[in-house]
């Protein structure tokens, strides 16, 4: 649900990477011409740059799309090096949820720890 595009990386016929843009996971931040970059993943084989690649080129079809900005996480304890290399910029940094509180007090929801961890939001323009 709110899927906006996928894009897949190849190298020597093998796929080794995709991203997967969305709606703003934040309803605050939803406003209709931003999108968030939900999933990066690359194997562990692939190219140097391959994330980097994933990420530029997700700007670069959500913005022929018409929109016009793009945003996504990691982890504070991650370097990040793969969207600096891609040109995008740290805007805010979170603290994490406490457990009981924001997106897990809803019933079904389970508790995983990644989501008590501090956080960095990048974005692209």
């Amino acid at each position: 649900q709110g899927a906006k595009l996928a894009i897949g990386a190849s190298h020597e016929d093998k796929l080794i990477g995709v991203a997967i843009v969305g709606r703003p996971v934040s309803r605050h931040l939803d406003d209709g011409i931003t999108a968030e970059v939900t999933r990066c993943c690359v194997l562990d084989e692939a190219p140097k740059g391959a994330c980097s690649f994933l990420y530029s080129r997700s700007w670069r079809v959500w913005s022929a799309m018409g929109g016009e900005k793009l945003i996504t996480y990691t982890l504070q304890t991650e370097s990040g090096a793969s969207l600096r290399g891609a040109g995008w910029k740290i805007v805010a940094k979170s603290n994490g949820a406490s457990e009981g509180k924001g997106w897990t007090n809803r019933p079904g929801r389970e508790w995983q720890t990644v989501i008590g961890q501090a956080k960095l939001r990048w974005e692209i323009e």
